[in-house]
């Protein structure tokens, strides 16, 4: 039988006794996380007159959720190896003391650099991110060679970094930042309209390589594959999807007033009837690149295998050579820097940095790789499944506020919808046979 021969049969034999639905073989447990994020915005929606889901709302709650999702992602690998990090939010809090203070403190004042010097914004990025490196290994090596829980740890770190940046900053709001370090917040740094358009296309060639390339790999391995249509489908849900999503923020206007001071700081007059729409917030492309890259990491690499291998059984890890002690490490210093770079995303987008940056973020990450399907008995997590959980994390909280629910209620949803979560995980584990 040639290969041709070989994937027809294993086409045909895929879908045998299969309904339309299930030949497309999609992760129910994901399928459930985007109808519950469906439910939530329609609701919402339909209580806000139609203001939920409109252009204006859509941009917020993306560039809201950025700073939570980027440590989601690292919270996925600190969960997944038997550990949790009650740190996080005040890393981020330290973090952005340091980066602050650098670019409107130190750097001016004691190196000398003006205002809008291009370095500024670079070298405060690069404090943010060694800043919370450095904890997250100092954290990792408590952890794993000296044998304190993780708990305990990150208790103790969760009290002691965001006062170490309380007295850095002499308990002050530092402001203003840097206009270059501000890009990378969301409002003040956009793609604009075409650029995403080029963006959104790119992502969509990618999304279907992405199904096409898994199609060939399973061929190459003699598995069963999903028919042609099954593929052209989620292929083309892909690109709706991702194509929807830069259509609804390229019709977001610019308000006219920050037109009219782009134009004068250009020296020119905003014509009459003018328009510009934001597009895609440069934050978005930052979340792109480190969920490819954790993904990458999680399923192409020596340590993410590891990092799995270690939270499925730990002492059959170590048993089998790996250095466990050093891998809590490297762990918890990628949570640190992930922790830095929010710190960024989260102080440029308010364009400042004030003492309660950061506050209960702990509680808003760890329960994103929660309801984003992470076991919190270890070895079971998703780099996507995280990203989607903060989304719904910040859909809930953000369509609360708009509807004027009270903070207090609006916290006890949150917890109600965080234990309820788990709950749900471990009956759908149950069913499947799968250790909870």
């Amino acid at each position: 039988m040639t290969t041709a021969d070989q994937a027809k049969t294993q086409d045909s034999g895929a879908g045998a006794g299969k309904s339309a639905f299930s030949r497309l073989e999609l992760d129910m447990r994901l399928m459930g996380m985007v109808g519950a994020f469906v439910l939530i915005a329609l609701t919402f929606n339909f209580f806000t007159d139609g203001r939920f889901i409109t252009p204006r709302n859509v941009f917020n709650l993306t560039v809201q959720t950025i700073s939570v999702a980027i440590m989601a992602t690292g919270m996925v690998f600190v969960i997944v190896t038997r550990h949790i990090d009650l740190s996080v939010g005040a890393i981020l809090a330290i973090s952005s003391a340091i980066g602050a203070m650098v670019q409107a403190r130190w750097l001016p004042q004691v190196v000398g650099l003006d205002y809008g010097n291009p370095m500024i914004a670079p070298l405060a990025v690069l404090a943010c991110l060694a800043v919370g490196t450095l904890i997250g290994a100092f954290n990792g090596w408590l952890v794993g060679y000296q044998g304190i829980p993780a708990f305990i740890v990150t208790l103790g770190g969760l009290l002691v970094w965001r006062y170490v940046g309380w007295y850095v900053t002499d308990g002050q709001t530092i402001a203003p930042l840097d206009q270059n370090y501000r890009i990378l917040g969301g409002a003040d740094g956009t793609l604009g309209v075409t650029l995403s358009w080029v963006v959104g296309a790119l992502a969509s060639a990618g999304a279907v390589w992405a199904i096409w390339n898994a199609r060939q790999s399973r061929k190459r391995h003699q598995f069963p594959t999903k028919p042609l249509w099954a593929e052209f489908t989620l292929a083309g849900l892909a690109i709706a999807v991702i194509m929807g999503y830069v259509a609804t923020l390229n019709a977001y206007d610019m308000p006219t007033g920050k037109l009219r001071r782009i134009f004068e700081a250009r020296g020119e007059v905003l014509p009459e009837g003018f328009t510009q729409g934001y597009g895609l917030p440069i934050s978005v492309i930052v979340l792109a690149v480190v969920a490819i890259a954790m993904t990458v990491l999680a399923k192409k690499t020596r340590l993410g295998k590891y990092i799995f291998a270690t939270g499925g059984n730990p002492d059959a890890a170590e048993l089998s050579g790996i250095n466990t002690k050093l891998l809590t490490v490297k762990v918890f210093a990628l949570m640190g820097f992930l922790c830095g770079l929010s710190a960024v995303i989260a102080s440029a987008r308010l364009q400042s940095h004030a003492n309660d940056i950061g506050t209960l973020d702990e509680l808003r990450v760890i329960a994103a790789a929660v309801i984003g399907g992470t076991a919190l008995s270890g070895g079971i997590g998703t780099i996507h499944g995280a990203i989607l959980g903060a989304l719904i994390m910040q859909s809930l909280q953000s369509g609360m506020a708009m509807v004027g629910v009270d903070a207090p209620l609006q916290n006890i949803v949150v917890g109600s919808v965080l234990v309820l979560a788990v709950w749900i995980d471990i009956q759908y584990r149950k069913r499947l046979g799968i250790r909870a």
